[in-house]
């Protein structure tokens, strides 16, 4: 039976190297914090898998096409079944969060999604390499939050996911809606121009009545017999003499 002196010294070492892993971990950067998870997860968990048999009467396989589940509810979790029991396995391997996209359709407008494989998860593809499925740049990446809608047992369903691309594959994911924008913005222009001669004819008539208007009145208001009538009222009240000096 161990001493209290060296269970002790036991708890103290297994402190000292969990603080050493943290400060250890927190001077990564994303990356190699990733693939030093990564590492360690193959290390403490990486057994190898149970042979199947040669002739099984039902396969995993089988198994996991009729019962798995993109996302699985907690309807699904209560069956206790080992069938069930295995799929939950398979799922929760998954890495729910990122996933990958198939764009060989972009400028139709379809993107193809699905969760990551285990391979993809330790290599960090879909989430520090492009998720494009036939793309590995690196460099540049984006996040964006993309809904998926599928058809599952029966039922439509959708989950918000995260997609990484690049620069280059960003502009494939946003295509046919950049298009649909453009042709949008086209059309306004080309129905402003339709508008915009009739409204400068418009002005110029606006502007021309104007004129002819004060021109008119001018005319109305400086005519001979109306400039005599004003100097005869004027006499009758201002004499002439002080009206020339002023």
């Amino acid at each position: 039976m161990a001493s209290f002196g060296s269970l002790k010294n036991a708890i103290f070492e297994r402190e000292e190297r969990k603080q050493q892993y943290q400060a250890h971990v927190r001077g990564l950067n994303a990356y190699d914090r990733h693939k030093k998870f990564m590492h360690d997860y193959v290390h403490f968990y990486g057994k190898n898998k149970s042979r199947e048999e040669n002739f099984p009467i039902k396969t995993d396989q089988d198994t996991l096409r009729e019962g798995y589940r993109f996302i699985r509810s907690e309807e699904d979790d209560m069956d206790t079944s080992w069938e069930q029991k295995l799929v939950k396995r398979y799922y929760d391997k998954l890495f729910k969060e990122y996933c990958i996209a198939d764009m060989t359709q972009y400028k139709s407008g379809k993107i193809g999604l699905r969760w990551r494989v285990e391979k993809e998860v330790m290599s960090g593809k879909g989430q520090f390499i492009c998720g494009n499925k036939h793309c590995d740049e690196k460099d540049g990446l984006a996040s964006y939050e993309v809904n998926f809608s599928y058809f599952e047992a029966g039922e439509n369903k959708q989950a918000l996911v995260k997609l990484v691309t690049c620069e280059r594959c960003s502009k494939k994911l946003h295509y046919k809606r950049n298009k649909e924008k453009e042709k949008l913005e086209r059309m306004e222009q080309e129905m402003s121009k339709r508008k915009r001669p009739s409204d400068d004819s418009s002005d110029s008539e606006d502007a021309g009545s104007r004129t002819r208007r004060r021109k008119g009145l001018m005319k109305c208001l400086f005519t001979p017999l109306r400039m005599r009538v004003f100097f005869e009222e004027l006499k009758n009240i201002v004499p002439l003499r002080a009206f020339v000096k002023l």
